[in-house]
């Protein structure tokens, strides 16, 4: 399910689900419920999230696929850090993210 991949990639970032749901422009009860996998986000959503993680949608949706074919989270975990250390460089420092 995507929504168990957004929260823990958004966890791997560092975010907190309320600064996320702020860059998100939705409600933290509504991110809950998306990464819970009680709703599905729309595309425009999805665009969003890939957005703030500075990575491609399609990448975003190929870990969803990945972990729930795999069922790694040490997959997703190892994919991470190889896009993390790729694009450290040009990720906002989530310390002076407002809050």
């Amino acid at each position: 399910m995507i929504g168990q991949t957004l929260k823990k990639v958004r966890t791997i970032y560092g975010y907190k689900a309320v600064v996320m749901s702020s860059i998100l422009g939705i409600s933290a009860s509504y991110l809950s419920e998306i990464e819970n996998d009680k709703k599905q986000p729309s595309l425009e959503l999805l665009q969003k999230y890939a957005d703030a993680f500075g990575i491609k949608l399609s990448s975003l949706i190929l870990l969803s696929e990945e972990e729930n074919e795999v069922g790694g989270e040490v997959f997703i975990k190892k994919l991470m850090t190889k896009l993390i250390g790729h694009m450290s460089k040009g990720l906002p420092d989530v310390d002076n993210v407002a809050q």
